[in-house]
């Protein structure tokens, strides 16, 4: 062989490995899409999915993220995780009529339901289980997981757009009461009767979200410049908040503060709005001769349009009036799906936004001050090829004799309500899976 015939199959073979690597580069960035990404009912957990599995993380610091469980199941689609316990509803696209409630610390598949429709969603608390399909709605007691009743033909909704309260008292279940305007519905699924209907808004719903304690519940319509905050106990409006004046956006995402004193919204545009829930926005009726605020401009603006309120149109006093953002995040992820939740971590509430490409940002946010927040750190959810070996998740079953034994008591303890003082949810052992094994 000739130097120069060398040299041409010396770089053909380099050509056809640099193609390899290219070729698994691209399988692996396929591999890797995130497919959902959602936080649990307190915001202590972030569940993260790609094609190729899911990830559970713990928010416990502003330093790392830390690693609560991982699955190679492929195309799941929902994993909701029930606050901090090892409980876990899975639904996934090669059975998308199909719900599994699993415990992921052992392994085991608890139970399973199958229904007549794609699943589009699945809501939890520690009361009941909540099943949405496109015009239908199951409301399972989490106990035993037992169907106690069911709402049908509800407006189309295949984006399974609901909200479920996490407060045991206030159990509430929120969802779209009209195909063509914003009508809400609110269902009490404890003495499962319908609440209260609310005209949200003129144009049809696109985002949904109870406050912690349940007696609020913030909406967004597609036109997503107007967010509005109405009670759960007479249906009357107690916020109006201007996202923008001009325009019009996607609304993405709702999230109450922990306390519930502030609101945080997502959407297609640049810009993640906090706005602070006080009185003050509330007393909008001010009478002329009042004694002036010390909010500056703004207030006395705010003081001289609601004096003219009688002589101003009302699309121009209620514009002025409404309530604009207290904090916000400029990002340059414009027309990119993001998804932002307000949490406490470390006794210090952080704005926490993340998008279609994987990342979890979280920010610092001035509960006095308000303004722009500043980012503290960036994580990667995927970039990591495993979380945790399988062989520390996945515990020795008991005897098959006594899982059906073992499972009940499961069930009774996952229902149970936490005490009213101090409580942490960090202990898997607090609330264990629930349910029996149906057929």
């Amino acid at each position: 062989m000739s130097l120069s015939e060398g040299v041409d199959l010396l770089r053909q073979g380099l050509v056809t490995g640099i193609a390899g690597l290219m070729a698994g580069g691209e399988e692996d960035t396929e591999t890797t899409q995130v497919t959902f990404i959602t936080f649990n009912q307190d915001t202590t957990c972030v569940a993260v999915g790609t094609t190729s599995g899911y990830s559970l993380y713990t928010l416990n610091s502003t330093d790392a993220l830390e690693p609560v469980y991982q699955s190679d199941e492929p195309d799941v689609y929902i994993a909701e995780r029930l606050f901090s316990s090892s409980l876990v509803a899975v639904v996934s696209n090669s059975n998308a009529r199909t719900l599994r409630v699993c415990h992921f610390k052992k392994g085991t598949e608890i139970c399973r339901y199958s229904y007549g429709d794609r699943i589009r969603a699945v809501r939890m608390n520690r009361s009941r289980l909540v099943v949405c399909l496109e015009e239908s709605l199951y409301i399972h007691n989490i106990r035993d997981m037992k169907v106690i009743h069911t709402i049908r033909d509800t407006p189309p909704n295949p984006s399974g757009l609901i909200s479920l309260s996490c407060d045991n008292t206030h159990c509430y279940l929120a969802y779209p009461g009209h195909s063509h305007t914003g009508e809400l519905q609110i269902f009490d699924t404890i003495n499962l009767a319908s609440r209260v209907i609310i005209p949200a808004h003129e144009g049809q719903l696109a985002a949904l979200q109870f406050s912690p304690s349940g007696t609020r519940i913030a909406t967004a319509s597609e036109k997503g410049t107007v967010i509005r905050v109405f009670s759960t106990h007479d249906g009357s409006k107690l916020y109006e908040l201007r996202r923008g004046l001009k325009r019009t956006a996607s609304i993405y995402s709702l999230s109450f503060s922990p306390c519930g004193s502030f609101l945080a919204c997502s959407s297609n545009t640049e810009t993640i709005h906090v706005f602070k829930l006080d009185e003050k926005l509330k007393e909008t009726a001010v009478l002329a001769g009042s004694p002036p605020s010390d909010d500056g401009w703004f207030g006395y603006i705010n003081t001289m349009v609601s004096a003219s309120a009688g002589y101003l149109p009302s699309q121009v006093t209620d514009t002025l009036l409404q309530g604009r953002a207290f904090a916000s995040v400029h990002h340059n992820q414009t027309g990119t799906k993001t998804l932002c939740a307000l949490a406490m971590i470390r006794k210090s509430l952080r704005l926490l936004i993340c998008n279609e490409e994987g990342f979890l940002l979280m920010y610092s946010l001035d509960t006095e001050e308000g303004g722009d927040c500043s980012l503290i750190k960036q994580f990667k959810l995927v970039e990591s090829p495993s979380v945790l070996d399988q062989n520390e998740i996945v515990e020795t079953l008991d005897a098959l004799t006594n899982q059906e034994s073992e499972k009940f008591h499961e069930m009774a303890a996952a229902a149970e309500t936490p005490p009213k003082t101090c409580f942490l949810l960090d202990d898997d052992g607090e609330f264990p899976p629930v349910a029996f094994k149906a057929s």
